[in-house]
């Protein structure tokens, strides 16, 4: 196989995303198999047919089940809203096309096992798209950890703070649906940092959490695009019906503790994704808004010069690193979902299961719904009994 043949179902923010990782790929990472860019699909003909246009899109439809009906299609690719996707994902998998969908994978663990049964009765490829798990300062952390340099684990905390709802008049977009999204700061937000808490600590054995909505009601979008909308009248107002921030204590396997905060109301932050480990060697401090920077902390380090130092991850002995610029020169965010599909990509030319996949999208949907539990129950909740 020299290229994956890829029809995209989604134009909006990730599409944009997904698609410059597909463009750009060939031009850094020579080596592996490229994707090859045929059929992009969206609901709305006008703004597909643009967005076709502007991505690079060799064609565009509005019936995403006529793609799975091609044999010049082998991979769907999945960045709509998360109410779609199962359906999408088990039609896939009948018709024995590969899967890359966003994340979450759905609206429930329910929805997210069957699809999981779906692509593994299939016998198809399948990936999840948590894509900060591909920033080379986050993978510098998993290195040092496996090889032991922090020693025993104590604690894992990790936040994701943004701001873009502060403004009440705002209006309900999509994620603050639940019906459409599932949840709000927690699965969108806080799946991130359950994902980076399972790729870098391992698996959580029970959780606690708390949540609110901080405003119950918002003018409805007369437009809406990625995270912004227009209003055409302020006095037309919807309900808000996922959570505005959610907060959660956690245990891990392996004795460490965990805590986790997700909101979208914290003045002044745009996209603090952060995490510190703690270990008996040594921590670690990661913020996404410096996402090529990692601080480490090593306990062994003489005592006149002991402190945080920060290390700028874009050495040829870090992760993609050689693929991209000299030494201090900063890659992006855009730069995270290349590294993605070059993982994706190396999967189809070793013949293997990329990582992050489906198994990985259920363990998250795990602990969301554990916490959504322990909230509903107001007690501890083990992972084992979701």
């Amino acid at each position: 196989m020299e290229t994956v043949k890829i029809g995209m179902i989604g134009y909006k923010f990730m599409g944009k995303a997904h698609s410059h990782a597909y463009r750009d790929l060939p031009l850094f990472f020579p080596n592996t198999i490229h994707p090859e860019m045929k059929v992009i699909c969206g609901r709305d003909l006008k703004a597909v047919a643009s967005a076709a246009k502007q991505f690079g899109w060799e064609e565009y439809t509005t019936d995403w089940k006529s793609l799975l009906q091609r044999e010049d299609i082998d991979l769907i690719d999945i960045n709509a809203p998360s109410d779609v996707h199962k359906e999408i994902t088990i039609a896939a998998a009948q018709a024995g096309k590969h899967v890359f969908c966003e994340k979450p994978l759905t609206l429930t663990l329910k929805d997210s096992r069957e699809m999981l049964e779906a692509v593994e009765a299939a016998g198809v490829k399948h990936m999840v798209g948590f894509n900060y798990r591909f920033a080379p300062a986050v993978m510098l952390a998993k290195k040092l950890i496996d090889e032991g340099r922090l020693g025993e684990i104590y604690h894992f905390r990790a936040w994701f703070l943004q701001d873009w709802l502060v403004d009440p008049n705002f209006p309900r977009v999509w994620r603050l649906q639940k019906d459409i999204a599932g949840s709000g700061s927690h699965g969108d937000l806080g799946g991130h940092l359950i994902d980076i808490a399972h790729y870098l600590i391992g698996d959580m054995t029970e959780v606690i959490g708390m949540n609110d909505t901080f405003i119950k009601e918002r003018p409805l979008p007369s437009q809406m695009t990625g995270l912004t909308a227009t209003v055409s009248n302020q006095a037309e107002k919807g309900k808000v019906t996922v959570d505005d921030a959610t907060l959660f204590l956690a245990r891990f396997a392996n004795g460490a503790l965990g805590s986790f905060e997700a909101t979208r109301y914290a003045t002044g932050h745009r996209c603090t994704n952060s995490f510190e480990i703690n270990g008996s060697k040594g921590s670690v401090i990661f913020d996404f808004e410096r996402m090529n920077e990692l601080q480490v902390y090593f306990a062994d380090d003489r005592e006149d010069v002991q402190g945080f130092r920060r290390v700028l991850a874009t050495d040829p002995a870090h992760a993609f690193a050689q693929n991209w610029w000299p030494p201090g020169h900063t890659i992006g965010y855009e730069h995270t979902f290349i590294h993605e599909i070059v993982e994706l990509m190396e999967a189809f030319r070793e013949d293997r299961q990329p990582v992050p996949n489906f198994r990985d999208g259920v363990k998250c949907q795990e602990v969301l719904e554990a916490v959504d539990l322990s909230i509903e129950k107001r007690k501890w909740m083990r992972i084992s009994e979701i």
